[in-house]
């Protein structure tokens, strides 16, 4: 639960992750080498295994990898409820209030420099450093293997300088590839350029295999992780996810729309994709999603079923005017439904096969067919006024009314265009997708990584829907804007399931009341849709990030000459 602060138009809270907690890694003023120790090696292996494989340059070499095992060290502690207070506040105590005030996050010198060896409150993590070393410090430091529930990766689409360099804060669009202002003077990126692009699209396909071998180490049993990519090197990405994964996790590939349009003479492309893989499908995590509709969506998903009761019983179809607008044309008071059929496939030999009989009409079950509902759960739905039928038609219906359809389920093809507006960073990804896919597999609590940080977009979103997150970038300007954007960022108050266990134990969300011929014809509770994306909101509050760290992998340490000469030379 968060905390007040003096508004006097709408109370600032925030949320904090109760019995959630992590292991107190070094702040960087208290690193030394005596205290943050000698630097482990961790190698890992790629599975040689038979299965169907993408080959490239150097594969078959590199059947195994070694990374330093790093301390992420924190460099800055941010809370923006902290700040908002001791704006609000009025006092005459000069003295500088500490972000961070409780003694779990200032403990006494002596425990603080035992690193990585007591436990503290969860805060949320923005770290600048190469994925690579962070999320194996994540995995040998922390124990974070299996611990994260969804992992989104937003990599370079292809080996091309201009869409995956910014190097400045005030430059989002980076005009010519060889432009020498353009170039970067960042140490980190220069590596990670050449890493991943010194060989081309071997080099960029070994750069992503390597990454996604550590991220299947971190995922929950129940985890999933997504990759997004356009349509030069998705046929590549899903065949490496497949050898990581296994082929059998596999559970989509989902095509979204980033534009209307294209300039170019060819067929254009207007469409970015997800590839979804889970670490055990028979495990996974869904929250089934659904697009919301008005009234004309709904007519629209009804088709040439739709229908319209009025207020005097009177059922009929729709004529065009109110096909096209409903609201305006459509009685008050009117309620469009849809017919349903209520036969199921076979032949019945206990009598659910006989014709019904209702207004006077003689309804034949259809051939090799058989009534879903007996006779008397029939007769209950024509008490309720629940069946329909055409006039001069053999063929008897249910009514399924408007208000019971929570809307429509979302597939693995989202048409709605989804491009980033008002871009602060040069690959700046769309908040849509990114939501729908931390909301299908995740619950409030649970953690988000995402290694592939830019503008920090998977942070911003998980901090809104309540999900602990941590996210990493090479770029110092992604890392600055990530930190600004979550510094700034207000969000609507999501209304607690359980105030007393905090966020961990999910929202009050909207809720449809769906039925069936079986849940009215024998009077069941209806089931109850939740709705994922629709939690009820305290329009009296508004609500800021909770805390987060700024952290780093450390910087190398550079050796005193006379040290270098008396060192063996490596071989040529």
């Amino acid at each position: 639960m968060g905390r007040r602060s003096k508004n006097k138009q709408r109370q600032v809270e925030q949320y904090t992750h109760q019995g959630k907690d992590r292991v107190n890694n070094p702040p960087v003023g208290l690193v030394t080498p005596e205290t943050d120790g000698r630097d482990d090696v961790k190698t890992y292996r790629h599975d040689p295994h038979l299965d169907p494989q993408l080959q490239w340059a150097g594969k078959e070499e590199r059947t195994s990898f070694e990374i330093p095992t790093v301390s992420l060290h924190v460099h800055e502690r941010m809370d923006p409820h902290t700040v908002i207070d001791a704006v609000c506040k009025q006092t005459e105590d000069p003295r500088q209030l500490s972000l961070f005030s409780t003694p779990a996050e200032n403990p006494p010198i002596r425990q603080a420099i035992e690193f990585y060896q007591h436990r503290q409150n969860w805060t949320n993590r923005l770290i600048a450093g190469d994925s690579l070393l962070v999320m194996n410090s994540l995995l040998e430091k922390e124990g974070l293997g299996g611990k994260v529930q969804t992992i989104y990766i937003d990599p370079p689409y292809g080996v091309k300088y201009r869409s995956n360099f910014q190097p400045f804060v005030s430059q989002p669009s980076p005009t010519g590839d060889d432009q020498d202002k353009n170039l970067t003077a960042e140490p980190e990126q220069i590596r990670a350029f050449r890493d991943t692009w010194e060989l081309g699209i071997h080099s960029y396909l070994a750069y992503l295999r390597d990454r996604l071998l550590l991220a299947y180490d971190l995922l929950h049993e129940s985890g999933s992780c997504f990759v997004q990519i356009g349509d030069e090197n998705i046929h590549r990405v899903g065949m490496i996810m497949d050898e990581i994964f296994g082929a059998e996790n596999r559970i989509a590939t989902i095509t979204y729309a980033t534009t209307s349009g294209s300039s170019t003479n060819i067929l254009p492309q207007v469409a970015d994709y997800l590839l979804w893989y889970a670490r055990d499908a028979k495990r996974v995590k869904y929250r089934k999603l659904y697009e919301p509709l008005n009234r004309r969506g709904i007519v629209k998903l009804f088709k040439g079923n739709a229908m319209v009761e009025l207020p005097d019983g009177t059922c009929r179809r729709l004529t065009k005017e109110e096909q096209f607008a409903p609201d305006q044309y459509l009685p008050k008071g009117a309620r469009i439904y849809r017919r349903r059929d209520f036969d199921s496939q076979g032949a019945s030999t206990t009598g659910r096969s006989e014709p019904y009989e209702w207004n006077g009409r003689i309804f034949s079950c259809p051939p090799d067919r058989h009534w879903s509902i007996s006779k008397e759960g029939m007769d209950r739905l024509a008490e309720l006024g629940r069946l329909d039928a055409s006039e001069g038609q053999l063929r008897i219906c249910w009514k399924r009314y408007e208000e019971e359809v929570p809307g429509k389920p979302i597939h693995n093809l989202w048409s709605a265009q989804m491009s980033a507006q008002g871009k602060r960073y040069v690959v700046q990804t769309a908040i849509k997708p990114i939501q729908r896919c931390i909301l299908m597999t995740s619950d409030p609590g649970d953690l988000v990584l995402d290694p592939t940080c830019g503008s920090g977009t998977t942070a911003y979103i998980a901090e809104q829907w309540g999900r602990r997150w941590i996210t990493c970038d090479t770029s110092r300007v992604a890392i600055t804007v990530a930190k600004q954007r979550l510094l700034t960022a207000f969000y609507d108050y999501y209304e607690l399931a359980r105030p007393n266990e905090g966020v961990g134990a999910g929202f009050r969300y909207r809720s449809v009341k769906t039925v069936s011929p079986k849940i009215l014809g024998y009077d069941e509770e209806p089931n109850q849709t939740i709705l994922y994306d629709q939690p009820h909101k305290d329009g009296r509050k508004m609500r800021v990030a909770g805390p987060f760290t700024v952290e780093a992998v450390p910087a190398p340490t550079v050796k005193p000459l006379s040290e270098s000469n008396n060192e063996n030379p490596p071989p040529v």
